[in-house]
This record gives C-alpha cells, structure tokens and sequence, in this order.
C-alpha cells in the first residue's frame, strides 16, 4: 500500500437510529477529498432491530451483545462485500453504550473480521482511544466536514449538522491551516434528534419512524414543554460534549398526556430547538448550515429548523453531497488518516486533552 497519496478507501457506519448498514467509498489521502466512489445501504430487519434495541445500554461480556454483535457483523458482511477496487476499510460497528465519564465507549462488531473477509487493512474500534485519555469519544467526523468544507470552496465559517440519533453539529472555520490546527472547528452534541421520536413511533404505533414528518406535521408543538426541556444544565455546559443514544430516555414518557401527533410535533421541534440553543456555543455566526442525516428528510424536522435558526439552512444535497453516505465516507476518511498516523479528533471536536488518531488496525493473514 502506498505510504502517500490518494487511497480509494471504504467506510461502513451504523448509526444509532438503528436503520441500518451505510457504506461507501472514497479517494482521499487523509487531507483532501478527491473523488466520490459507490455507496451501498443494507437495512436491518424488524426482528435484526430488536436485537439491537435489546442490546442498547449493555456492554462487552453482557448476553445482550453476543447477539448483537452477530446482527451487526452479518449485516457488514453482506453489503461490504458488494465492493470492489477499495484499497482500506474503516469500520465504525454499531454503537450500543457511551459513557465517556464512566465506563467509557462500546461499539459491538469485531473490525478484525472484515480484515480476513475482505482481504483489507480495516481500522476500527474509532473512539476508545480518545475516551481513554479524557475525551468524549464523539463525535468523529468533523475532521472530514472540514475535508468537505474546502472541498465546497468555503471561505466564511459554516456548520455540518448530523441529525441523527442524536443530534450533533461541526462549526467550521474554512479558512485555518487544517482540521488539527486551534480555532479550526467546533464540534459537539447538540442534543437529542430522532431516538425519541423514532422511540415514539414504535411504542405507540409499532412504525420506525415518522415517514416525511407525516404525523408530526398534523400534530401542535408544546412550546412550554420544550423551554422546560431546555433548561436542562446539560445545553448550558461549553463543548465539546457528547450524549448516549439513551441519554434522555424518558423523553417518550413525559409526553403521555399528548396525542400521538401532537408528541410527535413536539419531539421534532425539539431536535431542531436544541440546535437553535446550541448557537450560543458558536465562535462566530454561521452563514449557512448543511444538513446531514436522517432528519434531513423529514421536512417539518427542516421547517422547525428553519423557523427558529436566522441562517440559510440546506440538506447536503443542494451542494452535490450525499446525506445519506456522509458518515460512511467520514469513516472511510478516517481509516486512511489512522493508517497515516494523523490525529483523527482533539481538544476542539471531543474535548481530548491532545490530539489523537484513534483506531486499531488489523490486516489479512
């Protein structure tokens, strides 16, 4: 493998929405994006996301993760090997408990598997390099929504906003030497997005999610329960800062009273009400914020972002990106990074101490 230069490398994510396997490659030499190869996406079954829900809270030696583990490394399995012409692996596994200040951060799904299947450098277990040390361990890709920045052309700071499980948002300034270097970015959680609302969903109507904001756009946002949610001491902490999955669990709850559209109005205004709080943190104001995740799609996710946020906000796709691929390609980026021994997070993205390249790495037989 070349020492330098441009590795077309893939990157599988499973993210805490639990929908599934993305994967997708690109060319990149760990600075720079070069090009944008084939993605690929594998959904998980009702059963596979029981078995996943099952396991969420429970860490290594739990029951709970043995079967998970297999879900999540079968379902790898069968899309990563739809890939031709990749030259490294990143994979992230799948996220079951983070608790940065406590027991530290687990991703089920062993990365040395992929090395032997694939016959790939494959570099995974990302973030307990950076836990060990004192960082929170997420989020991980705004060293590539730098990539992306300069590969947009930027010149005035911006935001990536992943609205995933959890929401989290990258403030860029496009115009330091590098992601590494101070003053460059700012990354951190900004709050729940849509675990309590896809939670929402299964409880009460047995659905995934709210297809197209559906429900939520027949349904009245309870404005005083979401000033009273944000009053929580956690929005008012300085980043970086990071949340599990669960880290808000009794969200579904506290919305009994409520109708079904109405809870599900509210849980999605509350998504975009704690990235409007989280503007308090920015270094400077945002001209625009580009959406990624699977909020992107959800118009009235959009619309609530829209009406509460004075910026030009986008879904990634209006400026040629893939929303969809993004974390997949982010993994991808980072795995060449590791392999480089460049720093893949630092004070500014997950408060570590010091810069760190996490990972480990395994290589075939």
């Amino acid at each position: 493998m070349r020492k330098d230069g441009a590795l077309w490398a893939l990157g599988a994510m499973s993210g805490t929405s639990l929908d599934g396997v993305d994967a997708a490659m690109i060319k990149t030499d760990g600075h720079s994006v070069y090009a944008f190869g084939p993605s690929a996406y594998r959904p998980y079954s009702d059963e596979e996301r029981a078995v996943l829900r099952a396991a969420l809270g429970h860490w290594p030696g739990d029951p709970e993760t043995a079967a998970a583990a297999e879900v999540v490394e079968t379902a790898h399995a069968e899309v990563l090997s739809r890939f031709t012409g990749a030259e490294v692996l990143g994979f992230h596994g799948q996220t079951l408990a983070h608790e940065p200040a406590g027991r530290g951060t687990h991703q089920c799904g062993n990365g040395a598997i992929f090395a032997q299947l694939l016959g790939l450098p494959t570099v995974w277990d990302f973030r307990s390099a950076d836990v060990t040390i004192g960082g929170q361990g997420a989020p991980l890709a705004p060293f590539y929504h730098f990539a992306l920045a300069r590969h947009l052309g930027a010149t005035e700071p911006l935001a990536f906003l992943n609205l995933g499980g959890v929401g989290n948002i990258t403030w860029i300034d496009p115009t330091a030497p590098g992601p590494e270097n101070p003053g460059a970015l700012l990354a951190f959680d900004t709050g729940p997005a849509n675990a309590p609302l896809n939670d929402l969903m299964q409880v009460r109507l047995g659905k995934a999610l709210d297809e197209d904001g559906a429900l939520a756009a027949r349904g009245e946002v309870d404005e005083d329960f979401l000033a009273r949610f944000l009053r929580h001491p956690w929005f008012d902490l300085a980043p970086p800062k990071s949340l599990d999955r669960n880290a808000f669990a009794d969200l579904v709850a506290r919305l009994d009273l409520l109708s079904d559209a109405d809870a599900a109005a509210t849980l999605t205004a509350l998504a975009a009400a704690c990235v409007a709080q989280a503007q308090i943190h920015f270094p400077a104001p945002v001209t625009r914020i580009l959406v990624t995740g699977g909020g992107r799609l959800n118009p009235v996710m959009l619309r609530e972002l829209r009406r509460r946020i004075p910026c030009t906000i986008l879904p990634v796709e209006d400026v040629g990106l893939d929303g969809d691929m993004l974390e997949a390609q982010a993994f991808a980026f980072l795995a060449v990074r590791v392999l480089r021994k460049m720093a893949t997070s630092g004070p500014d993205t997950t408060g570590a101490p010091a810069l760190v390249g996490g990972g480990q790495i395994s290589r075939p037989d």
